[in-house]
């Protein structure tokens, strides 16, 4: 390795950071808002800087070399370092940012505010709503509830808050009947509203239905909230978690379709990094979320 009297460049650094974490310089190049050729320019200047190898070259994408992943333990380490002597200026105000999807935002976060605000009154809760996966260190998330099947990425711990459970649901208008649940057969006189997960077809087969998908009318949404916000407004029937529904069900908004429930091998978990900046904070909001799901 040569003998450097500087520093390199921040950028390089930070190219090379992401792409040890990813081993894909087009996942690193999307991460940092760049283009991949960029992410490549400044890992080949990095090495030729440094006077090593740092990154196998590969058909499916890249590997570290030994000097490389020792390098990279200590990079991320120090930009770990950055990151919380940043962020401790915020929580003096103990302020907490989490990350959600704007439908668990909206049908369930949202509702039950009031009563963390009542219950934690020092901290200051951040909402982020948004589809797309942030990331801890440049979004400023402290905790995020993601949808889908662990790993996440690492170094960071994973806790199920609720396994996916799916049920069809729709406003009692549309329905119109007398009888408890809807006849199977008589499906495809209704609407199907469709989210982001397209589950009807695997519905339809729990349910040992003849149907298929080209029999039915269907309308399709890229967020579960909108589907719902359709079921409520009689435009058709919806799967959705009951999560989102418990009080429009309570209520007599929306009623249960079939007795029949979907269960998948997804479902919502809590993730935050291994060594998180305010500990307590975290460890307060953490553990209200899982109160509120015990609950269910």
């Amino acid at each position: 390795m040569k003998q450097l009297n500087h520093l390199p460049s921040l950028n390089a650094l930070k190219a090379f950071e992401a792409a040890s974490r990813h081993l894909n310089f087009k996942l690193a190049a999307e991460e940092l808002r760049v283009t991949q050729s960029a992410i490549a320019q400044h890992i080949r200047r990095l090495e030729e800087e440094l006077g090593l190898k740092l990154f196998e070259r590969q058909a499916k994408g890249v590997n570290l070399t030994a000097n490389g992943r020792k390098y990279a333990a200590s990079i991320t380490q120090a930009f770990n370092l950055i990151h919380e002597a940043t962020q401790s200026f915020y929580y003096s105000n103990q302020q907490i940012t989490i990350s959600v999807t704007p439908t668990f935002a909206a049908k369930w976060l949202i509702p039950r505010l009031s009563q963390f605000t009542q219950s934690h009154p020092d901290i200051d809760l951040q909402i982020l709503a948004t589809e797309r996966i942030s990331h801890f260190q440049n979004d400023g998330v402290d905790l995020a509830i993601r949808y889908g099947k662990p790993p996440f990425g690492a170094g960071l711990n994973t806790e199920l808050l609720i396994q996916d459970t799916f049920i069809a649901v729709a406003s009692p208008e549309l329905m119109n009947t007398d009888q408890p649940y809807l006849d199977i057969q008589s499906l495809d006189q209704f609407t199907l509203l469709h989210d982001a997960h397209n589950l009807w077809t695997h519905f339809i087969e729990k349910l040992k239905s003849q149907h298929t998908q080209n029999l039915f009318k269907n309308i399709r949404f890229n967020q579960t909230s909108l589907a719902i916000d359709a079921a409520i407004a009689a435009q058709g029937i919806t799967l959705t978690h009951p999560i989102f529904v418990n009080s429009e069900l309570a209520s007599g908004t929306l009623v249960k379709v079939f007795p029949q429930e979907l269960v998948m091998e997804t479902g919502f978990y809590l993730v935050y990094p291994r060594h998180p900046v305010g500990v307590k904070a975290l460890s307060e909001v953490r553990h209200w979320l899982f109160m509120q799901f015990d609950q269910i």
